[in-house]
C-alpha cells in the first residue's frame, strides 16, 4: 500500500537534514484540540464529582462551568475533526500494524532493528487517533442530548439518564487516551519536536518511520537545504 504523503511532508538537507512532519495550521489545531480536551477534562470533572468541585473556581464558579463546558467540547469536536480529515487516510490501519503489535517487546527494550519499516504513523499511533475519533464523537452526540439550554425538550429523561452515563464513561476513556498519548509522545525521544517545530531529524525519521521517509524520498519530496 503506497503511504499517503502529506502537503508539508518534505526532506529538507542541511546538518543536520530534518523532515517537515506537520505545518503551521496543522500544528495550531493540534494545540487548540489539545487545550479543548483539558480544559473539558477539568470542567468535567469538577461538575462529576463534588470532591473536584473547586475546579469550578478557574472558570469563575459552578455557573460558569456548566455554561462553558459544552461550548468547549463543540471547539473540541470542530477542531479534532479538521485535524481528522487531513490525517485518517494516513491512519488506516495496515498489515504491518500487526507486525509491529506483535513485536512489541523489542520496541519496549530499545531493540528497535527488529521492529518492520513503518509508515507516517505505527499501530499506537493509529489506535490513538481511531480512539479519540470514535470517543469524541460518542461526547458531542450525548452532550447534545443533556444540553438542556437548547435540547432538553427533544429528549426524554431515561434517554439523558442513559447519555449521561455514556458520556461520563467516553470521558474517563478519553482522559486515559489523552495521558497514553502524551507519555507516548515524551517517551520517545524527539517526538515532542514535530508539533513544537513542525519537523524532525532525518534520524528521527529513518529510526521509527523509515518507510515513510524512503517514500518521501522516491517521491523526490527534498525541499531547500537549510
Amino acid at each position: 500500500m503506497v503511504e499517503r504523503i502529506q502537503p508539508g511532508d518534505v526532506i529538507r538537507p542541511g546538518r543536520p537534514s530534518t523532515v517537515g512532519r506537520y505545518g503551521p495550521l496543522a500544528r495550531l489545531n493540534h494545540w487548540i484540540t489539545a487545550a479543548s480536551l483539558m480544559l473539558l477534562a477539568i470542567s468535567g470533572l469538577a461538575l462529576f464529582t463534588p470532591a473536584l468541585y473547586f475546579l469550578t473556581d478557574l472558570f469563575g464558579g459552578g455557573q460558569n462551568t456548566r455554561a462553558f463546558h459544552p461550548w468547549i467540547g463543540v471547539v473540541l469536536f470542530v477542531s479534532f475533526y479538521v485535524f481528522f480529515l487531513q490525517l485518517w487516510r494516513a491512519n488506516l490501519p495496515q498489515r504491518v500494524d500487526i507486525v509491529w503489535l506483535s513485536r512489541f517487546r523489542d520496541l519496549i527494550s530499545g531493540n528497535e532493528e527488529r521492529l518492520p519499516e513503518l509508515g507516517k504513523y505505527n499501530a499506537g499511533q493509529k489506535f490513538i487517533f481511531w480512539s479519540m475519533a470514535g470517543l469524541i464523537l460518542l461526547l458531542i452526540a450525548t452532550g447534545i442530548v443533556v444540553w438542556d439550554q437548547y435540547f432538553g425538550e427533544y429528549f426524554s429523561v431515561p434517554t439523558k439518564r442513559v447519555a449521561i452515563l455514556v458520556h461520563s464513561i467516553s470521558a474517563v476513556l478519553a482522559i486515559c487516551v489523552f495521558i497514553l498519548h502524551v507519555y507516548a509522545a515524551i517517551w520517545t525521544r524527539g517526538t515532542l519536536r514535530a508539533m513544537t517545530r513542525g519537523d524532525v531529524t532525518a534520524g528521527w525519521a529513518w529510526r521509527h518511520h523509515r518507510k515513510w521517509l524512503r517514500e518521501l524520498n522516491g517521491r523526490r519530496k527534498v525541499g531547500p537545504a537549510e
